[in-house]
């Protein structure tokens, strides 16, 4: 089989990618491990940035995203009694963000890639890909016990943090940075109203909590909790009781509870590989980079991944410039690392330490540096715009 770009992953940034590629007539096809099925499982993120809604809109599947998300003109930070509004739409001149769930996208990039015809292999297994600093790059893999060889010019690893592409790249020719964060989040998903219009960060003595949505009528919410503990641990009602405890006052008397439809704990870790880059393989989403929740900014970056690699493919395809394919890494990286450090900051933030304390400081100490630097941030209006500005998300870079 031949293609012009291969694609490793079928989750958002590789469907996404597919879709973009496809409307300018540049063939693809994906080849991924799961099933479809299992893809849509997946409970993730759900805070678009600007640029994300924007780029799934030029996609051609941005319909019910803005028949059914929900626009989001700021978010609230919830420390020492008080509630601070961000204006994400006041402070940065007109920018928002986009309430829509990844599985909600997700589907909506699978039913388009289904209705144009595009190729797609899913429960592949034994993916390898082979000579990719050659400019005749192939991945091979085995599908109902058949195995198949597909020649493509580009290889596009969407495969996540766990996937192939990665260690395609030897190990003498990437670096990789990594911080692991000593708890997790306790994320619950409900058929609930939401408690707040807006998002809220909440920072207490018990430990971080988030109040979030994907609809109307469907809530989700998330605890900080050590690393050991056990989704089975967790009863729903001891999470809504410890919920309420983090809440404001004001919130916890309005929150509705209900049944969980979906339980989990998942850690938090800052990872950046580097490059992003390896001949003609390139590294898009979490096959590069992972960050922590707090910020919102996951599969946003891997949107702005896909945003530059598809402007680059364009260009090569149309134009002939294969130049500029040596700007892919310089110009992710840019991004991701501004992505990172508001993620860690966040997190470190918002969150509590324990005992242990960072970065050579004791725990009081530490809480006292966090707490100062949170409401400098707040209690004036420049540095609720610096905290917007990040939030929203950078625009899109362009090429040289």
């Amino acid at each position: 089989m031949k293609t012009q770009v291969a694609i490793i992953g079928s989750g958002p940034s590789g469907l996404l990618l597919g879709q973009l590629l496809a409307k300018q007539g540049i063939d693809n096809v994906i080849i991924e491990r799961a099933s479809a099925d299992y893809i849509l499982g997946r409970i993730r993120a759900g805070v678009l940035e600007q640029g994300m809604a924007d780029l799934l809109r030029e996609a051609g599947v941005g319909e019910r995203m803005d028949r059914e998300g929900q626009i989001h003109t700021g978010v609230e930070l919830a420390f020492n009694n008080k509630r601070v509004l961000i204006e994400l739409e006041k402070l940065t001149g007109g920018n928002t963000v986009m309430v829509y769930g990844q599985t909600e996208v997700t589907r909506d990039l699978m039913d388009a890639r289904s209705g144009a015809g595009l190729t797609t292999y899913y429960e592949s297994s034994n993916v390898e890909l082979h000579d990719v600093k050659t400019d005749f790059p192939y991945v091979t893999f085995e599908q109902d016990g058949k195995e198949y060889r597909l020649d493509c010019d580009y290889i596009a690893g969407c495969d996540g943090f766990h996937g192939v592409s990665r260690p395609t790249i030897p190990e003498s020719s990437r670096k990789e940075f990594e911080r692991v964060f000593p708890f997790g989040w306790l994320g619950i998903l409900s058929d609930t109203p939401p408690v707040n219009k807006e998002l809220i960060y909440c920072k207490t003595d018990r430990g971080f909590a988030m109040t979030s949505m994907r609809s109307a009528t469907r809530s989700r919410y998330y605890l900080q909790v050590p690393l050991t503990d056990k989704v089975e641990n967790w009863s729903d009602d001891d999470f809504w009781t410890e919920l309420k405890r983090r809440l404001p006052d004001d919130v916890a008397e309005k929150l509705v509870t209900g049944p969980s439809i979906e339980k989990s704990i998942a850690p938090l870790r800052s990872f950046v590989c580097e490059p992003m880059q390896y001949g003609n393989l390139f590294l898009v989403g979490d096959a590069a980079h992972i960050v922590p929740p707090t910020g919102a900014k996951g599969l946003n970056l891997a949107a702005s991944d896909v945003a530059t690699l598809y402007k680059i493919l364009t260009r090569v395809y149309k134009e002939g410039d294969k130049e500029c394919i040596n700007q892919y890494s310089e110009i992710c990286l840019r991004r991701v690392w501004h992505g990172e450090r508001f993620s860690w900051w966040m997190t470190n933030m918002l969150h509590d330490f324990g005992d242990d304390g960072v970065n050579g400081s004791d725990a009081e100490t530490y809480e006292r540096f966090m707490s100062s630097e949170l409401n400098f941030y707040t209690d004036n209006e420049e540095g609720r715009r610096v905290i917007a500005m990040q939030y929203v998300g950078l625009p899109y870079e362009d090429l040289k």
